[in-house]
């Protein structure tokens, strides 16, 4: 077995362990710190539509000490980023999610929206969710506080005590590619995605004090995409494996060829761009299976790959110095939080 192939085989077996873990300590339970450097990924939802139990809807977090930036909503978002806390990272505790970064507005991206918008207001947040998406956002969040409207409503003049602010939702459409975002921990980039027949569909770029982390979104390879994500320490991507494809039908065969990415052709452009750590989620394998999916990606890629699933954390060692830097140094950590 290969040391790359050998090195994916170890993640995949460490996040089976975590499935075995036991129980999580509560929030306030004594606990060692999560390891690596102020910034890190959590990956919330690595699924795909199809209805996977172990796999809940796209969602990811880039968290910069104690700020969460969510990336797309899919099923099971909320609950997601709940494990997450209660497994140490602060956070994703639920009152602080208020900022989410939408790739598209496919629905396996966006059905866990209503519960980001409802339950952290809810369960205390008193400030609007922020949202950075493209075109369509503002109109569904308007839909979406329509569809709530007695809700709403019942939970602000009822007996149940309720703040007028935290179901509020601040929306930005993004208008052109390019920088979409920026405080004083991050500055995020927006790139155009081309996924099939979506007219605005986006990748983005997360800038922090320690790293670069370039989110793929869902997307087929165009001749841009290497000048998106030169340069990335983390490159989170989603893709296919041609060894699964060849069976589908000649329908679904088109579909996926205009609308995603294959182990081949991710392993071509990841070879190009060099990321410190490839992190493989919204992964559809079909009939075959995780090394079918990793050869294809070696042919032309030799770097470290992660297979993502749900509740992983990934970080970098304290004193990481990023590719922006110079010469990529250090090491990257990757943890399940279950």
């Amino acid at each position: 077995m290969s040391r790359t192939r050998s090195w994916i085989l170890g993640i995949v077996l460490l996040s089976l362990a975590g499935l075995l873990a036991g129980d999580t300590p509560a929030p306030g339970a004594d606990r060692d710190p999560l390891p690596g450097s102020r910034t890190a990924v959590v990956l919330l939802g690595t699924g795909t539509p199809n209805t996977d139990p172990d796999a809940h809807g796209p969602a990811l977090a880039v968290v910069v000490g104690e700020q969460a930036y969510l990336v797309d909503c899919g099923p099971g978002v909320v609950r997601r980023a709940a494990a997450a806390y209660l497994a140490g990272v602060e956070a994703l505790d639920t009152m602080r999610l208020d900022r989410l970064f939408v790739t598209h507005l496919h629905s396996d991206h966006t059905a866990g929206y209503p519960d980001l918008v409802l339950s952290p207001w809810v369960m205390g947040r008193d400030r609007p969710l922020q949202v950075v998406g493209p075109a369509g956002m503002r109109s569904m969040t308007e839909h979406l506080h329509e569809a709530y409207r007695e809700d709403i409503r019942n939970r602000i003049d009822g007996p149940e005590p309720a703040n007028t602010e935290g179901y509020k939702v601040e929306v930005t459409e993004i208008a052109e590619p390019g920088e979409v975002y920026r405080d004083e921990l991050v500055a995020v980039q927006a790139f155009p995605a081309q996924h099939g027949s979506w007219e605005h569909a986006f990748g983005y770029r997360f800038v922090t004090p320690d790293l670069d982390v370039c989110i793929s979104g869902d997307t087929a390879p165009y001749p841009e995409m290497p000048e998106h994500y030169e340069g990335c320490d983390i490159l989170v991507h989603e893709v296919y494996a041609e060894a699964g494809f060849a069976g589908r039908p000649d329908d679904w065969q088109a579909y996926h060829r205009a609308s995603h990415t294959s182990g081949i052709e991710l392993g071509a452009v990841a070879g190009e761009v060099a990321p410190g750590l490839l992190v493989l989620t919204h992964v559809l394998l079909w009939e075959a299976g995780p090394l079918d999916l990793l050869d294809e990606i070696s042919t032309q890629y030799h770097g470290q790959v992660v297979l993502g699933a749900d509740l992983t954390y990934l970080s970098v060692s304290p004193g990481f110095v990023p590719a922006r830097d110079g010469e990529r140094q250090g090491s990257f950590v990757v943890l399940p939080l279950r």
